[in-house]
């Protein structure tokens, strides 16, 4: 046993010894506990099944010298299989035992926001919230609205909503970035090309132990909404305005007819975007190609051109192209998302 394994089942132990406890299941790590736990479970289930598919293609071996001709060649029938699954064990063991991004498993708050392009940036800013909530849908995520600022054109100059599911940050992380858009508007009637541009952001969700803001370091303002919604929402002053000092950060919320609500889902951005903070000043220890795909958190870092005229849609990051442009808007966008997971695996590898 190498001494990798030998601590990771000492980890495991330790841990189950800890979930036993009564107590653990009222504290606020109880939740990391848990996720560690069923993590070592899977990676020490994965040692034990490489000892045993070892200790069977040993045995094989023998046979295959040992046996007569018809019995042999069984024998060399069968370790070919269990050579195959070796080396498939090998893979997601090496896979599992990457260095792993600690929010992966968190769920996410997507900011889009027009740019550059007047009306046809807000009009690709709604067709991206579109493409993402219907993404989500395939996938299981469920989507909040926080916040929207909609536009006289009929998209918006900014929406933000929380993705909420399993590893919703991992899968949403390499969105972030600038969206170009290439494609005649509806509003141009000489039928030119104009090339406009949205930003994404992708923020971990924070916990409140993640990130601990002090009443004194907020002014929170309140006022009448002024969005679409119920009669309610436009007349009473329930929409909230948070500003952190320390950073001069703004929050706002008012999709909620509840001031309370508001307030709750501005401070979730708040955190969300302070703990993004503490992740950018991480990512500069990481190599400069793993930080050109994660990306720099830079508004003017384009990732993506969604090219109407050649229906073509290419990830400038990993040199990607595809067709079916209005498949990606429509949710269709599994290919670009693992294909950026893969190149973000075998970056991780070269590292090690």
């Amino acid at each position: 046993m190498d001494s990798k394994e030998k601590s990771l089942r000492e980890e495991l132990s330790s841990l189950q010894s800890k979930l036993q406890s009564r107590d653990v299941y009222s504290s606020k790590d109880y939740p990391a506990l848990a996720r560690r736990y069923a993590e070592l479970q899977s990676i020490v289930k994965l040692f034990d099944e490489k000892k045993q598919l070892e200790l069977q293609l040993e045995q094989t071996k023998h046979m295959v010298v040992l046996s007569d001709t018809e019995l042999a060649e069984l024998a060399k029938t069968e370790q070919a299989e269990l050579e195959a699954k070796l080396a498939q064990n090998e893979e997601k063991l090496t896979e599992a035992l990457l260095p792993k991004d600690p929010n992966d498993e968190r769920d996410a708050i997507v900011e889009i926001r027009a740019a550059a392009g007047g009306d046809e940036a807000s009009l690709f800013a709604g067709d991206l919230y579109r493409m993402y909530v219907r993404w989500c849908e395939r996938k299981g995520l469920k989507t909040e609205l926080v916040s929207e600022s909609p536009s006289e054109a009929g998209g918006f100059k900014e929406i933000i909503f929380a993705v909420r599911g399993e590893n919703a940050y991992q899968q949403l992380k390499f969105e972030a970035g600038v969206h170009r858009v290439q494609r005649v508007p509806v509003t141009e009637s000489s039928g030119r090309i104009h090339t406009s541009t949205v930003t994404v952001a992708v923020l971990p969700e924070a916990e409140e132990a993640d990130i601990e803001i002090k009443p004194e370091e907020t002014r929170v303002d309140v006022f009448r909404s002024s969005g679409p919604g119920g009669q309610s929402v436009n007349t009473t002053d329930s929409a909230v305005r948070i500003t952190h000092l320390p950073t001069n950060l703004v929050v706002t919320s008012q999709d909620e007819k509840s001031q309370i609500k508001n307030k709750a889902k501005a401070m979730s951005v708040l955190r969300s975007r302070l703990l993004q903070a503490k992740i950018d000043e991480e990512h500069k220890q990481l190599s400069d190609a793993r930080r050109s795909l994660i990306g720099s958190g830079d508004r003017s870092e384009k990732i993506r051109t969604y090219n109407f005229p050649q229906d073509r849609i290419t990830d400038h990051r990993i040199g990607y192209s595809r067709s079916n442009l209005q498949g990606a808007l429509g949710g269709g966008i599994d290919d670009l998302i693992e294909k950026l997971q893969a190149k973000e695996l075998e970056l991780k590898r070269g590292e090690q």
